[in-house]
This record gives C-alpha cells, sequence and structure tokens, in this order.
C-alpha cells in the first residue's frame, strides 16, 4: 500500500491544534533537559569528538569488527545468524520458534525488529508477540506504530492511554491516574515475563572485543523477558558495533543525556553468554546498510545511536507527529535513513525540514544531518522522484536569482501585489503556506533600496 505523503498525513495531524501544541511543548520540554544534561558536564563537546571518531573508525573497519565479534561471541557459547534483509531477519526468528515449538513471545523495545516487521510478520504466521516496553505496549494494544523511537506513545496523552487500557486490561474507565495506571500495565505485563518462553531484545552496543552487548532500559523490561525466557534473541543492525569494552564509556555517557536529559539509563544491563540452561542467539542484519555504507555523503548516518535527540528539537517533527514519517524511524534522522531502503516511497521525507541545522547541532556523534537532507533533496530530484510543479518552480526560482534586475522587478511586484491584493494571498487554496501562518504586512521597500539610501549616514 502507498504510503501517506508525509505533507497530507502531517495535515492531520495539525487539525487538533491543542494537541498539536502540547506534542511541540513536550518535546521541547525533553530538549530543554538535553541541554541542562549537556551543559552539566564539562567535556561534553570532548565525548562527542571522541564517539564520532570512534564511529568513524568503525565503519571505516566494520568487516573486521564483525568477524572478531562473530568469533568471541561464539566462543562465549552464543549462536550468531547473518540476515541480509529484513526477510532473513523474521525467518531467521521464525525459524527458531518453530524448531523449539514456542508460543509464548515478549519483545523489549528494537527499532530493528519495526523497520523490519517482525511482528506484522510474526502475527501473519499465527504467532502473538507481547512489547514489553509501556509504551510499545500502549501503541500495541491500540494497533498504531510507535511514533518516536525513545517516547513510543508521546502522541498519547494519559486520557488515550487510559481508554486504551479500559478497553484492554479492564481498567475503571476515566481514571487518568498515572500511577493507577501503571501499576495495571506491571500486573499485566509480570504474567506475561513469567509465562514466557522466548525473550527479543534489540542491542544498543556490541563489542567486537569480547563477543558480548549492551541493552539500555528505563523499566528493566529486557531484563525481565532475557532472564525469565529459555530462549534469548538479539536483534542489531551491524552499525551497533564498537571496537573495546573501554569505548562504552563515551556512548553511553552521551546515549541517555541526549534521550532524555538523565545522567544514564536505569538500566545497561551487559549480555556475554548465556546462563546454564539457556540459549542466546544474535541476529546480525544488514538491510540496506552496506547500500548506506558505500554512498560517500551518507554513510556517516550509520553513526546513529538511536538517542532521538533529532526528534526532541525538530521544528518540523514537533508539529507534525511521528507517524507522518510512515516509517520505523521518524524524524531528522530516518529522513536520511529510508530513502536508503526505498528512495521512491521515501521521496518525500528529505523534503520535511526547515534545513535549520538544530538536528546536527544535538547529534551525539555529530551527524551532519541537516548536510545530508539537502543532499538527499538533490539525489532524489536527479532520480526523478520530485514532483514536475516542484522542479518547475525551483527551475523558475533560479531563472529569476540569477537575474538581479528581474529579482528587483519581482520583489516591487510582490509589495505591490501584497499591499493592494493581498486577499489573494489570503485564499488558502491559492496560497497553501497561509493555512498555519499570518502574512506579514508588505514592507515599505527592499533592503537593497533601504541600504543604498542609509549606507553613508
Amino acid at each position: 500500500m502507498k504510503p501517506v505523503p508525509h505533507a497530507r498525513a502531517a495535515g492531520n495531524f495539525i487539525k487538533d491544534e491543542e494537541r498539536t501544541n502540547w506534542h511541540d511543548d513536550t518535546l521541547w520540554f525533553v530538549r530543554e533537559k538535553r541541554d541542562k544534561a549537556a551543559h552539566g558536564i564539562a567535556e561534553w563537546e570532548l565525548l562527542r569528538e571522541w564517539a564520532s571518531q570512534i564511529k568513524n573508525h568503525t565503519l571505516s573497519c566494520l568487516d573486521e569488527y564483525l568477524l572478531n565479534f562473530e568469533k568471541q561471541a561464539i566462543a562465549n557459547g552464543v549462536k550468531i545468524h547473518w540476515a541480509a534483509d529484513a526477510a532473513a531477519h523474521n525467518q531467521v526468528i521464525y525459524s527458531i520458534i518453530k524448531e523449539q515449538k514456542i508460543s509464548r513471545i515478549v519483545k523489549s523495545k528494537s527499532m530493528l525488529t519495526e523497520e523490519c516487521g517482525l511482528n506484522e510478520f510474526l502475527h501473519q504466521q499465527g504467532i502473538d508477540t507481547v512489547d514489553t516496553d509501556l509504551g510499545e505496549r500502549i501503541v500495541q494494544f491500540r494497533d498504531e506504530p510507535p511514533s518516536h523511537i525513545v517516547l513510543p506513545a508521546i502522541h498519547l496523552k494519559k486520557q488515550d492511554v487510559s481508554e486504551t487500557f479500559h478497553i484492554h486490561l479492564g481498567t475503571q474507565k476515566g481514571n487518568n491516574d498515572p500511577q493507577y495506571l501503571t501499576e495495571a500495565a506491571r500486573g499485566h505485563l509480570r504474567e506475561k515475563f513469567i509465562a514466557s518462553e522466548l525473550a527479543i531484545t534489540g542491542v544498543n552496543f556490541a563489542v567486537a572485543e569480547t563477543g558480548g552487548f549492551v541493552v539500555c532500559t528505563n523499566e528493566g523490561n529486557a531484563d525481565m523477558g532475557a532472564h525469565a525466557a529459555r530462549i534469548h534473541i538479539a536483534c542489531m543492525g551491524f552499525e551497533k558495533i564498537i571496537p573495546r569494552t573501554a569505548d562504552l564509556a563515551v556512548f553511553l555517557r552521551l546515549l541517555a543525556r541526549s534521550a532524555t536529559g538523565q545522567p544514564i539509563t536505569t538500566y545497561s544491563s551487559h549480555f556475554l553468554k548465556p546462563r546454564a540452561g539457556q540459549e542466546l542467539h544474535i541476529v546480525i542484519v544488514d538491510n540496506g546498510r552496506s547500500r548506506q555504507l558505500g554512498r560517500a555523503d551518507f554513510r556517516n548516518s550509520l553513526k546513529c545511536i538511536r538517542c532521538a535527540a533529532c526528534f526532541n528539537t525538530c521544528p518540523v517533527y514537533r508539529r507534525s507527529g511521528g507517524h507522518s514519517y510512515h516509517t520505523a524511524v521518524a524524524g531528522p534522522i530516518g529522513s536520511i535513513l529510508n530513502p536508503n531502503l526505498d528512495m521512491k516511497a521515501n521521496a518525500d521525507l528529505p523534503f520535511a525540514s526547515t534545513l535549520c541545522g538544530s538536528c546536527s547541532n544535538v547529534c551525539p556523534v555529530k551527524i551532519d544531518i541537516h548536510e545530508q537532507l539537502w543532499k538527499w533533496r538533490q539525489e532524489l530530484a536527479k532520480e526523478g522522484y520530485v514532483a514536475g510543479s516542484k522542479k518547475a518552480g525551483m527551475k523558475g526560482m533560479a531563472f529569476v536569482l540569477a537575474r538581479p534586475g528581474l529579482y528587483r522587478f519581482s520583489g516591487r511586484m510582490a509589495r505591490w501585489f501584497l499591499r493592494h491584493l493581498s486577499f489573494l494571498f489570503k485564499s488558502k487554496k491559492l496560497n497553501p503556506w497561509y493555512r498555519q501562518r499570518e502574512m506579514p504586512a508588505a514592507p515599505k521597500h527592499s533592503f537593497r533600496n533601504w541600504y543604498l539610501k542609509n549606507k553613508k549616514k
């Protein structure tokens, strides 16, 4: 099914102005917490530089580190699987489920499994998976995808959660108390953990030196699943690899501060080998990453540690909501990752940006996100995935801007129209820009004329 374009989906989201403002304010609050946490340590910019350089080095030696990770993990008693794409990833997990005759599965947050559509795939095979992250479980009940990679249900208010829990968990109708709702979720999920046979987790960092990996959560649900079930499957994109255990100190100091403004995640859990009687599997996934690695302009997008700092600062994401991006990873980083997966289906996403650069400024690993968005626009236009009207408009603008006399004449005409025919600009059909804005008053004269008149004063 063809995805709804970002502009149209965003238009639907902003129809509820009160919710849009609340969404915007809530995410900006998280951004402000990030700033306070960053300013609280003097070496913040040094940590960012170290993290960026570690990732640059790792991407340049990726084959070596991945093979070393595999060797060390196998020596630890871990079973390693390689998956070229989403279908292979899903098939690996399905094969383990069938072989072990598993019917009760819990899963902690994993954006890779969202990217691969694992839940939908297993559901088609008659197998249900219980998401155990609270936000993920809420949207799973509602049959919605996550709208944010760290805060999956950030688009919902407590009243929405209360209604959802009333329908699915039988809680008191209209009881919006967060503690009551959390306790209801805790009781519900505790039963799922105890009964589970298989736990699926993501991987935040995989260490080539040891063959171990780290999972970061604030709820402890990954630990509950992995320690209760007899089989643990960890799913990782191959870019999650880092060289040494010592490197974790850099990334763990950056991750939570960038994501939520915390000094560190509540649980930073290290997994090295299966416990007695348990199987531990790691699925290492490509799914277009090697292609992105080969794109000189876009390869360093693979440095991303999925903190979502770029989401929380982006004025477009904050006002349009995560579901308007029609992909598992939304926001600015998703807009440079997803065209690599499907250029045609995601051609609209690099244009969902003001190119203000705030995303690059807050990125803990110094990805040049706004520059890559700009480069993707050029790439998409070259490949023919830009609407004819946009291409014609850009050509027209280039023609005018290349001719100073025509540019000055156009400015005079625009000011005249704003003064005398302003009703044309206030037509929402003729001027979509006006739908969410107020038209400015026409300036008395151009900046050039003002400058020429005043430069000798």
